[in-house]
């Protein structure tokens, strides 16, 4: 078993998509912390499912590749995507692996099958953040401890602590506010004269990872 394809051009992802029958994609950010704490499991997973052209493992750097990223709808790190025939059948956001194990569980069993009719038909369930809950089962009574729930908000913690995601991420090229104004001259200071030029408020950026959703 082979371990996860890093993609490197549109061309290249291209030809994974149409070549492959089911294929796995990490989204992630060389400064991102939670994608660090749950790349390794995420290659265990591709050691162990990897099949030529029935299962296949990417990896997308946001910042290298951004057009794949923003062609899927990439807005936070990590973000999972599964594909079966092309079509993304499923999403799972945030450093969660055992939402992300089960996703893949269910892809596999689809790699022997035509990606032909509906997209996603085998994935009942809408796509999972972290953190989220499951939905709720039809006829189901009394509160359930969610503890995946619970290890998943601990991950993000320890991410916040470990990692310094917003300072890389506002130097990211990702960082779409950082290219809107590239080039641009700091204002100058109000009329009248006095104060000089007045300094530009600083700006977060758009492009946040999970982490940084958890510190606000």
């Amino acid at each position: 078993m082979s371990g996860p394809i890093s993609i490197g051009s549109v061309a290249e992802w291209q030809s994974l998509l149409s070549g492959t029958n089911v294929v796995v994609a990490d989204f992630y950010a060389d400064w991102c912390g939670p994608c660090k704490m749950i790349a390794p499991h995420f290659e265990r997973l591709a050691k162990e499912h990897s099949r030529p052209k029935k299962v296949a493992f990417a990896k997308v750097n946001v910042d290298t590749q951004s057009a794949i990223a923003r062609t899927n709808g990439v807005s936070a790190m990590p973000t999972f995507k599964i594909f079966h025939g092309g079509n993304c059948v499923d999403t799972i956001k945030g450093a969660n692996p055992s939402a992300l194990s089960e996703a893949i569980g269910k892809a596999v069993k689809l790699s022997d099958t035509a990606g032909a009719g509906k997209p996603g038909d085998a994935f009942k369930t809408p796509g999972r953040t972290l953190g989220g809950e499951a939905p709720a089962t039809r006829g189901a009574t009394g509160p359930s401890f969610n503890f995946s729930g619970l290890l998943n908000i601990l991950v993000v913690f320890v991410g916040l602590y470990l990692f310094d995601a917003r300072k890389a991420a506002e130097s990211s090229w990702f960082n779409v506010h950082k290219v809107a104004t590239n080039g641009r001259k700091t204002p100058s200071g109000p009329a009248g004269g006095q104060g000089g030029a007045a300094k530009a408020p600083a700006q977060k950026p758009a492009f946040r990872t999970l982490a940084d959703l958890g510190s606000e």
